[in-house]
């Protein structure tokens, strides 16, 4: 066969290939021998792989959500074994305090051939807790008494502490009701159907949605507590992410430190919502991303996240292939970083003198790379925002309680995603209020070593008995 022979038949085979192929084309095709049935195949397996990457490839501006897991790369091994090392000590879970009943099992023939058995001297012990199975609520019947006050000319009675003023359901459910939502994200009609299997008095859905409005006007001193404890701290990480409330779009606010977390749920995603909460000027480090809002506040310090510019450097190389000089800025913004984290490391093995030096010399390394003329556009967009934060990018070098990441922030967002995940934000104004308010007590509790339930069902009694809250609970110290 000729070579414009068979460059004719190799083209005729292509045009003949794809979903509009006959039966008398297929035989066609095989009546020209043996390497024509080669070609036609090796042709499909590189159209089908050619559509598999196409699909496999998923959008760079789709969320990774909506990317189907079995489309996504599989992830790589775990860079070390499962579990601690080699000669150290074991941990178990501690013995409970009680024990409220004791079993005693025995054996009167073998459980594997049935026959005999004889009994040894040794036996071990196994401990089991659980839930009870008769599982009943409490219903007291209280007898107030009524006395008449000489001196205010009216009737008086005691204060019932164990349920909001009028209401018929105890104030553990309420507290537990709204820990579960706010907290743990449990959706309203799964706590209705849970509670509802157990009560007597039927909950629903807007009876339980007032007692945690209600409940929200108790603990909302503990909220202010919250925020100005906020604005003394030493350092401060803030984040934001999106919200719905009554199907508009809102903005969650986090400001958080070690021991206390602030939600504010806002409209403005801009400056004036920082406002309302710096209602001062903040004397710490503020910690965040780079968005253009926290320009406007006034501290003695600030830090931005070096992960968001390693994530933005990364995924500018990855979507849009940029060239010109952007690999040589690419390259030398991302060394000159890793080279200030490393040092941030090696801060208790050099003297101060040596560690200042090298403090500074990164900081000459940044000035020089800030006043390069770079021409690629998407390295004057970053260059635009260096210089802009030039003074905020080292600031955990001089101040070893700064971290160079907000990743706290952002995992204290995290639980808020999935409550709005599971429960779709909030469909009103007062909802919003009383998520803010009740998820920010709920998590201040839990990240200071208290019971959230517990510690809130304490402070509601007394402020029921006395009309004041308590002073919110400080952190639980190592010593107790």
């Amino acid at each position: 066969m000729s070579a414009g022979t068979e460059t004719l038949n190799r083209t005729r085979v292509e045009a003949l290939l794809g979903p509009q192929l006959t039966p008398e084309q297929a035989r066609s095709i095989f009546a020209q021998g043996q390497e024509s049935v080669v070609f036609a195949l090796l042709t499909l397996a590189k159209l089908l792989a050619e559509q598999q990457a196409l699909v496999t490839q998923p959008d760079p501006s789709a969320p990774s959500a909506q990317t189907p897991p079995y489309l996504k790369p599989t992830r790589s091994a775990r860079a070390k074994a499962r579990g601690a090392r080699p000669g150290h000590p074991g941990q178990r879970r501690a013995a409970p305090i009680r024990i409220d009943r004791r079993d005693d099992h025995t054996l009167t023939a073998c459980p594997t051939c049935h026959g005999p058995v004889a009994a040894c001297r040794s036996s071990r012990t196994r401990l089991i807790e659980d839930i009870p199975e008769d599982i009943q609520p409490v219903v007291t019947e209280h007898t107030i008494r009524r006395y008449w006050c000489s001196k205010c000319s009216k009737h008086v009675e005691p204060v019932v502490p164990d349920a909001l003023p009028g209401s018929q359901i105890g104030l553990r459910v309420v507290v537990l009701s709204a820990w579960l939502h706010y907290l743990l994200g449990t959706t309203l009609s799964q706590i209705i159907d849970v509670f509802n299997f157990h009560l007597h008095f039927k909950l629903t859905p807007g009876g339980l949605v007032q007692m945690w409005q209600r409940l929200r006007e108790m603990v909302f001193a503990w909220y202010l507590q919250i925020q100005e404890q906020a604005l003394d701290s030493a350092v401060l990480h803030a984040d934001e992410t999106g919200w719905r409330v009554n199907g508009k779009t809102h903005w969650l606010w986090c400001f958080t430190t070690q021991n206390l977390t602030f939600y504010l749920i806002d409209r403005c995603r801009g400056s004036p919502t920082l406002k309302k909460f710096f209602k001062r000027e903040f004397a710490g480090t503020l910690v965040s991303d780079f968005w253009g809002a926290y320009n406007a506040v006034v501290c003695a310090h600030k830090q931005k996240c070096l992960p968001h510019l390693l994530r933005d450097l990364k995924r500018t190389t990855h979507y849009h292939h940029p060239g010109g000089d952007w690999p040589a800025f690419a390259k030398a913004l991302k060394r000159l970083i890793r080279d200030a984290l490393r040092l941030s490391k090696r801060r208790s093995k050099l003297s101060k003198k040596r560690f200042a030096r090298r403090c500074e010399r990164l900081k000459r390394r940044l000035h020089d790379l800030l006043a390069q003329p770079w021409e690629q556009k998407h390295a004057r967009r970053l260059l635009k925002r260096l210089r802009r934060h030039e003074n905020e990018l080292f600031t955990f070098l001089e101040h070893p309680e700064v971290p160079a990441d907000n990743n706290h922030a952002e995992r204290m967002v995290r639980p808020a995603v999935i409550v709005r995940k599971n429960s779709y934000a909030n469909g009103s104004e007062e909802g919003a209020k009383t998520q803010a308010v009740l998820m920010s007590v709920f998590r201040t509790l839990k990240q200071r070593g208290h019971h959230p339930v517990a510690t809130a069902l304490t402070a509601l009694r007394a402020y029921l008995q006395t009309g004041q809250l308590p002073p919110l609970p400080q952190p639980i110290t190592a010593n107790g």
